[in-house]
């Protein structure tokens, strides 16, 4: 059970890291604004991360994400990494069965078949092969709510890759790439790297390229993973996580504006593969802070742009600093699932379904 130190409201759904409730958060953020940034930087200490976006004068420019850092020599970036040195990374992989848990399964050609036989190697579901996941192990936000935040620790024990090395995983059963993390975000470049040298490994075979991200890259990098994943059947998949600015500050640190509009900029482009989604999108329904309120934004910005581009809302358990909310509930599951469909929307998934909880919040 947590308090709003704004309007005295106790509920479970109030989480302690924040100490500040959805509805005040929305509409008296101004109020809050310090004591979350506070709890933010207070985040960050434990793992030596910086507290805020570095903006050193003389420092190295970095645009390779929103915050435009201005890191100092010998420092690092609110991501964690340093300036330059792109060409290693601090990433993990592994390999998932076909079909698997993906966000964008319910759509795309590894759980489905769509796009047979240029981008699918079955016309159903492609058992018996498998998709290379790729963990890159630093990010541009700071999810109070992370549901992968161990990352944090085992960047510092892994060595850094080369991008040779991660396209070398590749193997003849390999039919998707996906880069997620964390988030691929401040390692673009070697993700877009990576899949060059992978597709330049595999020529004539279906090798789809694929990322899960916040979407708060430099546009031009983002073009470019467009570009990658309308060659190869594949898919970018953001992870829209509040529609109301001040409640994407309060969960992530930072604004969502830069992601809003790359969502846009590729909702443009896909009208260019129309048998294989390019674009999907995916709302993490935390209680007490994402609901309806705001997956009705979100679902009407999404219906703005195309009705048909996918959706899928995810259930919540608790982790990270948030791990004293409860599960998401079936009702706010089904109060969300109505607003994503009375804005119109056409492709509605559900994830994550086995978490949800008979609460009433």
């Amino acid at each position: 059970m947590g308090t709003c130190r704004i309007c005295g409201k106790e509920a479970a759904t109030i989480a302690r890291a924040l100490s500040v409730c959805g509805e005040c958060v929305r509409t008296r953020f101004e109020e809050a604004a310090d004591f979350v940034a506070e709890r933010h930087r207070a985040s960050r200490r434990p793992f030596g991360l910086p507290e805020a976006a570095p903006t050193a004068r003389e420092g190295v420019a970095c645009r390779l994400c929103a915050h435009e850092c201005r890191i100092p020599k010998g420092q690092a970036g609110y991501c964690g990494l340093p300036a330059g040195g792109r060409h290693r990374a601090k990433v993990s992989w592994y390999y998932d069965a076909l079909p698997t848990n993906c966000v964008a399964d319910f759509v795309c050609p590894a759980g489905t078949g769509c796009g047979y036989p240029r981008f699918a190697c079955r016309p159903g579901p492609e058992r018996g092969f498998k998709n290379l996941a790729v963990f890159y192990e630093t990010c541009s936000l700071n999810c109070l709510f992370c549901q992968n935040w161990t990352y944090r620790h085992s960047a510092r024990r892994h060595p850094t890759v080369s991008a040779e090395e991660l396209a070398e995983a590749v193997d003849p059963l390999t039919t998707c790439i996906c880069f997620f993390g964390g988030d691929p975000t401040p390692q673009l470049p070697h993700s877009l790297e990576a899949a060059r040298l992978a597709l330049a490994r595999t020529p004539g075979r279906v090798l789809r390229v694929c990322w899960e991200t916040c979407g708060n890259m430099h546009p031009k990098l983002l073009d470019r993973m467009a570009d990658l994943a309308l060659a190869t059947g594949g898919c970018i998949k953001f992870d829209l996580k509040a529609w109301h600015e001040p409640v994407h500050l309060a969960l992530t640190g930072a604004s969502n504006r830069r992601t809003l509009e790359n969502f846009r900029r590729v909702a443009g482009r896909i009208h260019e593969r129309p048998e294989v989604p390019l674009l999907v999108a995916s709302t993490l329904l935390v209680p007490g802070y994402v609901d309806v309120e705001e997956v009705a934004g979100l679902a009407q910005f999404i219906a703005g742009l195309d009705r048909g581009i996918p959706y899928s809302l995810l259930a919540f358990h608790p982790d990270f600093l948030m791990d004293d909310l409860p599960v998401t509930s079936r009702a706010q599951l089904e109060r969300c699932c109505k607003a994503a469909r009375d804005a119109g929307l056409t492709t509605l998934h559900v994830g994550n379904l086995r978490l949800v909880g008979q609460a009433e919040n």
